[in-house]
């Protein structure tokens, strides 16, 4: 499986998608890959998920974290999370996006990962980058962290290694 197949995976399993009802395109994914680290998070030797980042400088943007259905609820969405952190002491503003009805996404990113809703892209308010209007009826989030996150080293535990895909 190449690497957007494997994202669209991904993708499909998050329920991102267009205000049309499609998934996410080929040409999107692509470039959100080309121009992000992605990575595929392993557990016993096997990938269960992807997370897809970008940096610069002290702002980070969270472009697409899934985790395989059948290993949900077993913490390994949340210590990638703070793998992530951990990787990125540099980072002080990260944000993401997911839609409005993903009420599990919502629940971790605001709950387990410490994430605010800023705000809601939706017809009379569209997000001001959202060139293909793929960003249609999602909640924008964001995390503010201290200049250098001291205990996520201690929560990282669960996860045995990161593959970089790119």
């Amino acid at each position: 499986m190449d690497n957007v197949q494997y994202v669209s995976l991904g993708v499909l399993f998050s329920g991102a998608l267009t205000k049309d009802g499609e998934i996410i395109s080929h040409d999107t994914i692509s470039h959100v890959i080309d121009e992000g680290a992605a990575y595929r998070i392993m557990q016993d030797n096997k990938p269960v998920g992807g997370v897809i980042i970008k940096t610069e400088f002290d702002q980070g943007e969270l472009e697409l974290l899934f985790v395989s259905p059948a290993v949900h609820s077993k913490g390994i969405g949340y210590a990638t999370w703070c793998e992530i952190e951990a990787m990125h002491p540099e980072v002080t503003v990260w944000g993401t996006v997911t839609p409005y009805f993903e009420k599990r996404n919502i629940h971790f990113y605001v709950n387990r990962c410490g994430f605010h809703i800023v705000e809601y892209f939706n017809e009379h308010h569209c997000a001001p980058d959202d060139k293909d209007g793929e960003l249609f009826e999602m909640f924008r989030f964001e995390k503010i962290l201290p200049s250098t996150p001291e205990s996520v080293q201690e929560q990282i535990k669960r996860i045995a290694h990161y593959e970089k895909i790119m």
